[in-house]
């Protein structure tokens, strides 16, 4: 097995929002791979006395723990508890409720001898390749599907669209949104790769256009993880002026890619 991971923050000024981990547990029986992608808030987490680091790093352990040694919960069920536990670590001191509480997207993959599980809640990215070589992107794409126009203001994004039926869902502290992820399972036999990626990282594809998932999936096997962020940051410095007119707040964005080859 083949494993590859990097995670850079956008700003090395600012403290990276990004977790990702890959968990191989001591008894050699199948692995895992975590990645959360941090959102971050238009000012401060409002209601919340902690920043989205601390919020990533307790539910991207609190992920790792539960994907590994509880094999017997689906991985919306891991998702569910996973919340559960970091919003009470904070429950007695923050307003939970308020929509700029602590939130993440999620990428979860767990894998046995004879199958491969996923969930992806948000618009971090999964890519399963197949041993033959045909790469499947597992996308929520609810938060793209979204006119522009409706993400005009941060109020309105509180209000109207995040967590709410009609808009996007992201894990902050409410566990039913587990039932919102996009997950399956399939045969072990029909993943010989997989690959997770923050937004940052998935621009290459995304936002820059440079190729489709096939040949992003060909840059993290033949150039590692550090090959594709690399491409990504000379693509962003190369684009700083045509970064608001393509939608691009702030030219670097954490960029964290995870690849595995089973």
């Amino acid at each position: 097995m083949r494993t590859d991971l990097v995670s850079e923050p956008g700003d090395p000024n600012r403290p990276n929002e990004d977790f990702a981990g890959v968990g191989l547990p001591a008894c050699g029986q199948g692995g895992c791979v975590i990645l959360l992608d941090g959102v971050t808030p238009p000012r401060e987490c409002a209601g919340c006395v902690h920043t989205v680091p601390w919020f990533v790093g307790r539910l991207g352990g609190a992920l790792t723990e539960l994907t590994v040694s509880r094999r017997d919960l689906t991985l919306p069920e891991v998702l569910a508890e996973a919340i559960a536990r970091t919003a009470r670590a904070h429950a007695g001191t923050c307003d939970l409720s308020h929509p700029r509480t602590p939130q993440a997207t999620v990428v979860l993959s767990r894998w046995s001898d004879a199958a491969v599980e996923y969930l992806v809640l948000s618009d971090s990215v999964l890519l399963l390749r197949s041993p033959g070589g045909a790469v499947t992107p597992v996308l929520d794409d609810r938060l793209a599907r979204l006119p522009r126009a409706a993400l005009a203001t941060d109020a309105l994004v509180d209000t109207n669209l995040r967590n709410k039926e009609g808009g996007f869902f992201t894990a902050a502290a409410d566990p039913s949104v587990s039932a919102r992820a996009v997950a399956g399972t399939l045969p072990r036999a029909e993943v010989g790769a997989l690959a997770a990626l923050s937004d940052g990282a998935a621009r290459w594809t995304e936002r820059f256009g440079e190729g489709d998932w096939t040949a992003l999936f060909g840059v993290l096997a033949e150039e590692g993880a550090h090959g594709l962020v690399g491409r990504v940051r000379a693509l962003e410095a190369a684009d700083r002026e045509a970064r608001a007119f393509l939608g691009r707040a702030k030219t670097h964005d954490d960029a964290t890619a995870v690849f595995v080859e089973l």
